[in-house]
């Protein structure tokens, strides 16, 4: 763990050890999934009511940061109309974390890209 410290901030490790709204969805309205240049697989999964978004959750097999960024992203978007979900940066999801290594900033394009992707609605 004081190796992990040295590279990722007490945040990105807080959500990347105990992950915020993880799993698939049952009854989801709409759905998007991303295999990301690194192979990484998103997915995220979206409960709409009255335009907001009131549950938010996802599903990754990729590393701590993709698990970290996803698990930032799903809580920032709760609450939040669809549109304002769309804008959700990568830097925005770094912001929050406090950062990245260079090598897995790709990470965080990756949860920002599968948010913008057309939703499958189910």
């Amino acid at each position: 763990m004081a190796e992990m410290r040295k590279v990722y901030s007490e945040k990105a490790i807080e959500y990347a050890m105990n992950p915020r709204n993880v799993g698939r969805m049952e009854e989801a309205d709409g759905f998007a999934r991303i295999t990301g240049p690194c192979g990484d697989t998103m997915g995220i999964y979206l409960k709409i009511k009255g335009g907001k978004i009131v549950n938010a959750m996802f599903w990754t097999d990729g590393c701590g940061s993709s698990i970290a960024c996803s698990s930032v992203a799903t809580d920032l978007i709760k609450s939040k109309s669809t549109s304002e979900a769309l804008k959700i940066s990568s830097k925005r999801l770094l912001d929050v974390l406090g950062g990245l290594p260079d090598s897995d900033i790709h990470c965080s394009v990756l949860v920002s890209n599968t948010l913008k992707q057309p939703s499958k609605i189910m």
